[in-house]
């Protein structure tokens, strides 16, 4: 074994060696980016199936306070609040698709009774026939309303200049900038309004529910783990090849193979 590793210490290996090493740290950190990607998807998921259809719990239990953040391990937890809606002031969130047709998510500012305000999302609705004229959206109900749903964090800024009363996501500092007033840092994912009346207030189409799926992340990450030694691997076979044809022993094999007799098989002798 002492010739082989003399191969594989020349210069033209060492180099195999280093790409193989690369490679099988690249295939590491490929694997540990997907196996995050799960651990993620999990995580949520073990949430949704926790709080989804859970009984509420007053908003205060999970955010005491107006400038309260949201837990992560509070996200998706079903919350009761109550208060009144400003109509006026409600933003419409653009591009956002439901069973693969694109419209606009509908916020409205509840100010609850305690004065802070919170932005709840109460559905969605399609994109109206031209894209510079916003859909018709059903009024939240005036007066005082209770409201069931779901808490959620606020999303990454994508405003790109949009028009006022529009959004790029839920992006709650840009919702404060243009209602001019300070909101909680979450928001709720409407679920129930009860304004007093009897009768369920007209809304947008209800959000669909979330998806659970944690995707094939770990079997990705499995599979990068699984390839991080194939390198060395072929590294190592090629050296063994390369000793073998230099000490000629690669020719003593093929020749010994060659004058051994052929076995013969009973059906062969028959066919004699």
């Amino acid at each position: 074994m002492s010739g082989v590793f003399r191969v594989l210490l020349t210069r033209r290996w060492l180099a195999a060696l280093a790409v193989a090493a690369l490679f099988a740290t690249a295939c590491v950190f490929l694997g540990r980016w997907q196996y995050s990607r799960h651990a993620y998807k999990a995580e949520r998921a073990h949430l949704v199936e926790q709080y989804y259809a859970a009984a509420p719990v007053p908003l205060a239990q999970v955010l005491p306070g107006p400038d309260s953040q949201l837990p992560a391990d509070q996200v998706w937890r079903r919350v009761v609040a109550t208060g009144t809606y400003s109509p006026a002031d409600q933003l419409m969130v653009r591009n956002r698709p439901q069973n693969i047709v694109y419209g606009y998510e509908v916020l409205v500012p509840l100010r609850l009774d305690d004065g802070s305000t919170i932005l709840v999302d109460r559905g969605w609705v399609p994109n109206a026939e031209r894209a510079d004229i916003l859909p018709q959206v059903p009024a939240a109900p005036t007066g005082h309303v209770t409201v069931t749903g779901w808490l959620r964090p606020g999303e990454d800024a994508l405003n790109r200049g949009l028009p006022q009363g529009q959004l790029g996501s839920i992006d709650l500092p840009e919702a404060e900038r243009q209602l001019g007033t300070a909101v909680r840092p979450a928001y709720v994912v409407l679920d129930a309004e009860n304004d007093g009346s009897g009768t369920p207030p007209a809304r947008p189409q209800a959000l669909l529910p979330p998806d659970t799926g944690t995707g094939p992340h770990f079997a990705y990450a499995l599979q990068w783990w699984l390839a991080a030694p194939v390198g060395f691997v072929l590294v190592v076979v090629y050296v063994r090849r390369e000793w073998l044809d230099a000490t000629g022993q690669s020719e003593r094999r093929r020749r010994e193979k060659a004058a051994k007799p052929k076995k013969v098989r009973i059906w062969d002798e028959e066919d004699a």
